[in-house]
């Protein structure tokens, strides 16, 4: 069965003039604004002042009749030109060591344009949108004008949502009441209460509301609280001091903040009784269970009472290390879940997204057994206490705490989803099945090339993808944490077993905040992270990572993200370069070969 796909050749078609119309694009080029092309009859011509300038290289291939595409990053050119062999020529606006979040086209490059057969471009708003524009309103008008990334899912890429704040880049926790409860003769008036008992762990755990005015409704604290959850008619008072209790209808699901005052390992003892009314006093349901947070540490080894972890849990792990048998603890770090009581099972358990399933493209939720289960609150959960009175429960204005948020807040960086696909080799291969597709049918006299020239890269990229895994695999999975530049690398992260601890700024185009340092700072203090990796050509503008890292002493290493240098010219040649620096800097190999020249076979 053919891998074919139907493209959409015409998504981005740009609206031309017919023949002999004059036709011309002013684009902002810094404070310069140029007539970019002008179309009259079937040859283009430009400005008076370009008209005396060399032929452009596109000028040329049309002149030898060899077709042009233009693309707009290094990175997809040489995709096209795995493909096209020897039958197109393949030009990349964005010039190497360039940065297509920034980069501003030239007069030269909207003469490319206008002499290409066609483009593709990454978009997802991924290139600055001048480079966009002046694609879409110079290309031909018979030319496809291809946005990969926005066609990839249809040949099975894997599309990544950009989190709105990155601070919800954590698992959404919350309350649940499951089951009938019909075997405890409970109707729908009926309530649970789910109290929490005690807290173990170096600071203080709190869980709220945030209500429709933001004013906080509390729950759990160290000096005790009771509220009602929404839908509860009435109340029954607080367990006293320390921990306090939630008020659930049945049938009840809730989203809730969780804040913590300090890293380290936190248990909360919970159990739970049910109530046939409000006013009622309440039965025991037998319910018991213990609720282990990971906060600012490595998770992994919690359960198992051994590592950094567990010791910064004021010697917590122990007992429940021994009731797993010292096995590897599931974690949750990412989804929804919810601290449930289960009516039909007698049990408090964590319903949540199923881990294996999500991976796999499924939202199938299950049950988690609390005394094998950790919830992941990672360091870039830091928060500044909001300035409002009502937030003073958790500390002064402006103090951090680790905080699992309760909503969504804050902007997209790039759209809805992640522009980055081909830190993925799997996406990467979606990318030049869509090229081989587009240029079959322009050029159908060279589809067979185009075919086979496919088939022989696909292959090798099966094998850069085999040799990713592999050498990534050879890190501790402790030390699985990247730390970068800037939120470019979720793709990586996400095929390959790593986990994004942090980076300097959401954008490269936006200078770190003061926030953004303390938070990053805090990241690599917690999880004892030994390397930081700078993109090489947003290098200058990194100096915050390099000086966070310098005064910690940890390693500074490069990885390249959206363009290549004087050491790496292709895609197969990055995506292993930065397999080798991973390994290297985070403890995967035995030497260091960052030093040594980047080669690839031919």
């Amino acid at each position: 069965m053919s891998e074919s796909k139907e493209y959409s050749a015409t998504a981005h078609k740009p609206s031309r003039p017919s023949s002999r119309v004059i036709s011309a694009l002013a684009l902002s080029l810094g404070s310069l604004s140029l007539v970019a092309s002008v179309i009259l009859g079937d040859a283009p011509i430009v400005s008076a002042a370009a008209a005396h300038e060399t032929p452009s290289a596109m000028e040329t291939e049309k002149a030898d009749g060899r077709p042009s595409v233009i693309t707009t990053t290094e990175i997809i050119a040489d995709l096209a030109r795995h493909v096209a062999g020897e039958r197109m020529f393949v030009k990349s606006l964005v010039p190497k060591g360039g940065d297509p979040h920034s980069f501003e086209p030239s007069l030269r490059d909207v003469r490319d344009i206008v002499y290409s057969d066609m483009a593709f471009t990454n978009y997802m708003l991924l290139e600055e949108q001048n480079l966009i524009r002046a694609i879409d309103a110079n290309l031909p008008a018979s030319a496809p004008n291809i946005s990969l990334a926005e066609e990839a899912s249809k040949y099975g890429a894997n599309l990544i949502p950009l989190i709105e704040n990155i601070n919800l880049d954590t698992i959404w926790l919350g309350l649940r009441v499951r089951g009938s409860g019909k075997d405890l003769g409970m109707g729908r008036a009926a309530e649970v209460r789910l109290n929490a008992s005690q807290v173990e762990g170096p600071g203080k755990l709190f869980g709220y509301v945030t209500g429709s005015f933001g004013t906080p409704e509390l729950f759990f604290s160290p000096e005790g609280a009771a509220r009602k959850a929404p839908g509860t008619s009435g109340g029954s008072g607080g367990v006293g001091a320390g921990y306090g209790q939630a008020l659930l209808p049945m049938d009840a699901h809730m989203h809730m903040s969780w804040a913590f005052t300090k890293p380290g390992v936190y248990r909360l003892h919970l159990g739970a009784e049910i109530a046939q009314d409000s006013g009622d006093v309440a039965q025991d349901t037998g319910a018991r269970g213990v609720v282990t947070f990971a906060v600012g540490v490595e998770p992994s080894t919690v359960l198992g009472g051994s590592g950094d972890g567990a010791a910064s849990g004021a010697g917590a792990g122990a007992s429940t290390g021994a009731a797993t048998g010292g096995a590897k603890p599931t974690v949750l770090d990412i989804g929804h879940a919810d601290i449930s009581v289960n009516l039909d099972t007698g049990a408090i358990e964590i319903y949540g997204d199923d881990i294996e399933g999500r991976n796999n493209g499924n939202k199938a939720a299950r049950s988690y057994e609390p005394s094998s289960t950790v919830i992941s609150v990672p360091s870039k959960a830091l928060a500044d206490i909001p300035k409002e009175s009502s937030f003073r429960f958790l500390g002064r204005a402006g103090e951090q705490v680790y905080q699992l948020p309760q909503a969504v807040l804050g902007k997209h960086v790039h759209g809805e989803i992640d522009p980055h696909l081909w830190h993925d080799v799997a996406n990467a291969k979606a990318y030049v099945k869509i090229i081989r597709d587009v240029m079959s049918k322009t050029d159908r006299a060279g589809a067979q090339v185009y075919a086979a020239n496919a088939q022989k890269y696909l292959q090798e990229l099966d094998e850069l993808d085999a040799h990713m895994r592999a050498s990534i695999a050879s890190i501790p999975e402790d030390r699985r944490y990247l730390v970068t530049t800037h939120d470019a690398y979720g793709y990586l992260a996400n095929a390959y077993g790593l986990k994004v601890a942090g980076f300097a700024t959401p954008n490269p185009g936006v200078e770190a905040s003061v926030q953004d340092i303390k938070k990053l700072t805090q990241t690599l203090r917690d999880l004892h992270v030994p390397a930081v990796f700078l993109e090489p050509n947003l290098a200058v503008r990194s100096s915050q990572l390099s000086e966070i890292a310098s005064t910690l002493g940890v390693r500074v290493c490069k990885l390249y993200g959206d363009a290549f240098d004087d050491q790496v010219s292709s895609y197969a040649q990055m995506m292993r370069a930065n397999a080798r620096s991973l390994s290297a800097c985070l403890g995967g190999l035995k030497t260091s070969v960052l030093n040594n020249p980047i080669t690839e076979k031919k």
